[in-house]
């Protein structure tokens, strides 16, 4: 039996390329929508949250973040709480793209589930979320937890 982490990386990866190829149809880079849709879940996130979301380091969210700035997609306004730091937001340009963007993903996600039923999709969006759920813990109470 195929090793379910590589069955998942791997099906992770076709979702993504396939998705790249829709995209850039419209000119969004992988990058650019991967940003702009975490955003759209945590706008007003700083750069080093948006950073941590994304797993990447901060320098790299700082050049994507002003490279989508400068395409009029993001918009950087002063935290009240922090005058060093900037809360990100997407702009009305933004919500227009991703807009664009969602009937793409859906006739993706409808191509990759062809063949499963609805109790079947309701399944593994179960198992997904419960999978996401356990992984999502933090590694110290794991620790404490099995310590």
């Amino acid at each position: 039996m195929e090793n379910l982490g590589a069955m998942l990386a791997d099906t992770s990866r076709l979702l993504r390329r396939s998705f790249d190829v829709r995209a850039r149809g419209i000119g969004v880079t992988r990058s650019q929508w991967q940003v702009l849709t975490t955003l759209l879940r945590h706008e007003g996130v700083n750069q080093g949250g948006l950073a941590e979301l994304l797993d990447v380091e901060p320098i790299t969210v700082c050049r994507m973040v002003d490279r989508l700035q400068d395409a009029g997609l993001v918009e950087r306004r002063a935290d009240p709480a922090d005058r060093r730091s900037w809360r990100l937001f997407l702009t009305s340009r933004a919500h227009d793209l991703l807009a664009e963007l969602r009937p793409l993903a859906d006739a993706l996600i409808e191509e990759a589930l062809t063949g499963i039923d609805e109790r079947e999709r309701e399944r593994l969006r179960d198992m997904l979320d419960r999978i996401r759920d356990n992984l999502s813990r933090r590694p110290l109470e794991a620790l404490v937890s099995h310590g």
